[in-house]
């Protein structure tokens, strides 16, 4: 009877202490907007969560819900997290920006972190990279590279982060090349491969022999390769499996540094609401390998300005330059301030067509 009692006493006690352990766990969970198999934004953040894992190991326990549509869905999803216990949440679209406040705020315990959204909360921090410093290399390349001078670009959404990118993208095109024209096509969606093939062969049609996409699939780089002389660019991941053919280069969205430390923070009790928007310098934009279908020249030149933006001596947005009605934004050598960048809603001079409201 006494040997049967210290063994469930023995039991009892190594029950309670995994237990203890399992509980000691931190959980982190990810919301994406698109499959984390879609090769571009949902791929490269699942890349971020996996590295969570492998850095910190069993001290966490990371989940995540694939495809969730911006909206009540997202909501839900977020609410059924925080019910599971998790103690950090990942929201990573510009359309979970309200679900994730409204369920922040239900959940005071639960650390929220929102992607390219501008809203924060006690318990709600924000984060974001400068893809436009992206752009800008991509731009250069571009407008080097193109021989009809018709550039088209796939946007998703009429948002500052996408009109950034597009005015960043046409600056450097336009530098090097004056008779350069972009077209430009709303898809109305992140991730769609349907759509983002039709985008990319309207502009095709249209005579564009250089795509550059603000959506997340492969979709426009295959119309590019199905059209035999047309060049594009990896977008938020490498898209390696075309370098062979159109992508030339790529941006690159690092995140897992940032997930890591994140985390960490929570664990050690240090996390505090912050807006972190860092670019090439800090590591979370980076330029996928240039092929050598770039001129050697044009590729010195675009290495040497990521250089020079990753060390500040370079910003992509520095003056002379108007807006689109002729007015102008930034003097000689004058650079833009990161208010008007995040709240940008105009085309710089010689974009044509309005930004949809």
């Amino acid at each position: 009877m006494k040997f049967t009692t210290l063994l469930t006493s023995a039991a009892m006690a190594l029950g309670l202490a995994t237990s203890a352990v399992a509980e000691d766990k931190t959980k982190v969970g990810f919301v994406y907007v698109g499959p984390i198999g879609d090769g571009g934004w949902t791929y490269e953040h699942d890349r971020g969560r996996l590295e969570i894992e492998e850095a910190l190991g069993d001290k966490v326990e990371t989940v995540y819900v694939e495809s969730v549509p911006e909206g009540p869905d997202a909501e839900r999803v977020m609410t059924q997290m925080a019910l599971d216990g998790v103690d950090l949440i990942f929201t990573t679209s510009f359309g979970y920006m309200d679900p994730t406040i409204n369920v922040a705020k239900k959940f005071p315990n639960v650390k929220f972190e929102h992607a390219t959204g501008y809203k924060t909360a006690p318990n709600v921090s924000t984060y974001s990279a400068r893809f436009y410093e992206g752009r800008a290399i991509q731009g250069h390349i571009a407008g080097n590279m193109t021989e009809s001078n018709i550039i088209g670009y796939i946007g998703s959404y009429p948002i500052p982060e996408v009109i950034r990118g597009i005015n960043a993208a046409y600056i450097h095109a336009k530098k090097v090349n004056p008779d350069v024209e972009f077209k430009i096509v709303w898809a109305y969606t992140w991730f769609d491969p349907a759509k983002e093939a039709d985008a990319a062969a309207v502009l095709i049609e249209q005579g564009a022999d250089v795509i550059l996409q603000h959506t997340d699939s492969t979709a426009p780089l295959a119309a590019a390769e199905a059209a035999g002389n047309v060049i594009g660019f990896g977008q938020a991941a490498d898209m390696a499996e075309y370098a062979d053919g159109p992508r030339v280069s790529s941006i690159l969205d690092i995140w897992g540094p940032y997930y890591i430390q994140r985390t960490k923070a929570v664990m050690d009790g240090t996390w505090e609401t912050v807006s972190t928007w860092d670019g090439i310098g800090a590591g979370m934009v980076g330029i996928g390998e240039i092929t050598d279908r770039v001129p050697a020249d044009v590729k010195e030149e675009a290495l040497a300005m990521k250089a020079a933006i990753a060390d500040g001596s370079y910003h992509p947005f520095t003056g002379p330059l108007k807006k689109q009605d002729g007015s102008d934004w930034l003097a000689e050598g004058e650079t833009a301030d990161d208010g008007t960048l995040a709240g940008m809603n105009f085309y710089v001079e010689g974009l044509e067509g309005d930004i949809p409201q």
